[in-house]
């Protein structure tokens, strides 16, 4: 089994969804790419794109659609202006063309070129999607791809992991070969992961990249607290972060994230406002996420908000909490997220919602501890507490949006994931009768069982329980 980088699980990401959004974005992107090896894309008449599985049956929801026609056209989602998005969508709708590549135009329906095929799964993945080529020559180049978590893509014989895959100088595919290698080199985790992540960067590259996803944290919540108004997609669903940013700021306005965050560490530090910090964190990327905003995927869009949120909370709230143990959090967040990522998943179509806040909040429960001064097995065990009493959680998204009950999720794994650093810190790891890989083989097993219905489809729990409009959504 190859490594995989921390940075590969937490990295910046595009809103609503990494599976959703960002995998067939990169799709789109990979097929341009594939074309123009063997041929100019000015010999390109026509493109057909299908969309399967839970692709297709919360594909508007998760804006789906929207990604494919971004990645069609050229555009990056870690650079675009994401409030251009529709303007340009609005443009290859109405014009019924699409620049391909950003270099050529033609002729493209939306209404006919992209098809959802809600009654069909390929039998792969569930998130499966097909691009159709269709050449002046009548020669066609058809390529399926899917959309696995977390941004990744892959198709019947690779995927986008092994094109950054090495083989690290003490790989940990699991829980238990973190703890041997900790215990032989006399390391902490991160010392470990920081070790193993110079087979990708420098060490200085690691902190370099390790501040950069922390600088966008900042700036994705504080862009999140001072939004107001609904989000997109019909729910009518009011976003929260900005009103509670205000009563808990007593109405101060700040004018950049450097005020906020000294206006956020100078306020009341009670049990209750800390609280409410948390959950205003979280809901402020969430919000974000939820309007096609700029986010950290952390390992996932739809659990965005859980690290973010935890990660603030400490940088605010813990004292002593710096730069150096920022990049310590991140990098064992990433470390453990990898773990969920090799031997379960980190798709909520695969396995429901326990793979994707669950994964978050046992990531956010390692990265705090670590940082609290935890032993590795401590980290270890923080992991296994918070993944623990997610597992069983479904995945049942109103009106296929990340929405409800989405973004309040993520307010409660990231409380769950304080818990579980707090229980953890306070334990002998050795009277521990649950490991974290256990609860990793017992959350895909449950994710094998569990009804599809409760997989990011829209067809159970409260996305059929609760009334809406599907024609708006």
């Amino acid at each position: 089994m190859e490594s995989i980088s921390a940075f590969e699980i937490i990295k910046v990401g595009i809103g609503p969804s990494s599976s959703h959004t960002m995998g067939p974005w990169k799709a789109a992107e990979l097929f341009i790419d594939e074309i123009k090896q063997s041929q100019p894309l000015a010999n390109i008449s026509q493109i057909n794109v299908h969309l399967y599985g839970s692709l297709a049956k919360t594909g508007h929801g998760h804006g789906t659609d929207v990604a494919v026609l971004m990645g069609l056209a050229g555009e990056d989602y870690t650079q675009i202006n994401t409030d251009t998005i529709p303007e340009k969508v609005n443009a290859i709708k109405s014009s019924k063309t699409i620049l391909l590549g950003g270099v050529h135009t033609i002729s493209f329906d939306y209404d006919k070129n992209l098809v959802f095929e809600y009654e069909q799964t390929l039998p792969f993945h569930a998130n499966g999607m097909e691009f159709i080529a269709i050449f002046n020559t009548g020669e066609l180049l058809s390529k399926k791809y899917y959309s696995v978590g977390g941004g990744f893509v892959a198709t019947e014989n690779d995927n986008t992991i092994t094109q950054n895959a090495i083989v690290t100088p003490y790989p940990c595919h699991h829980a238990i070969t973190i703890a041997e290698n900790c215990a032989k080199l006399d390391v902490r985790v991160s010392d470990l992961v920081m070790i193993n992540e110079q087979a990708w960067r420098t060490e200085e590259e690691i902190r370099q990249q390790a501040l950069y996803i922390w600088n966008e944290i900042k700036n994705c919540i504080f862009r999140g607290v001072n939004k107001t108004g609904i989000l997109p997609g019909g729910l009518n669903v009011k976003r929260r972060a900005a009103e509670m940013n205000e009563k808990l700021l007593a109405g101060r306005h700040c004018d950049n994230v450097d005020e906020w965050i000294r206006a956020v560490k100078a306020s009341d530090k009670s049990f209750t406002s800390i609280n409410k910090w948390i959950s205003c964190f979280a809901l402020a990327v969430n919000e974000e996420n939820a309007s096609f905003g700029r986010i950290i995927t952390a390992p996932t869009n739809g659990a965005s908000g859980v690290i973010p949120a935890v990660l603030m909370y400490a940088w605010c709230f813990v004292d002593g909490f710096n730069e150096d143990k920022v990049i310590r959090f991140i990098i064992t967040a990433g470390e453990i997220g990898t773990i969920f990522k090799k031997n379960a998943t980190i798709s909520a179509a695969m396995g429901g919602c326990q793979a994707e806040i669950g994964v978050s909040s046992a990531m956010a429960a390692a990265g705090l501890t670590e940082c609290l001064g935890g032993s590795p097995e401590q980290v270890l065990m923080a992991a296994e507490i918070a993944m623990e009493h997610h597992l069983g959680l479904t995945c049942d998204p109103i009106g296929g949006l990340v929405q409800i009950p989405c973004i309040e999720r993520n307010s409660m794994g990231a409380i769950k994931a304080i818990t579980a650093s707090n229980i953890a810190i306070e334990s002998d790891p050795k009277s521990a009768k649950v490991s974290l890989d256990a609860v990793v083989k017992s959350m895909w097993d449950t994710a094998k069982d569990m009804n599809n219905k409760y997989k990011e489809t829209a067809e159970g729990g409260l996305a059929i329980n609760i009334p809406v409009n599907n024609a708006e959504c």
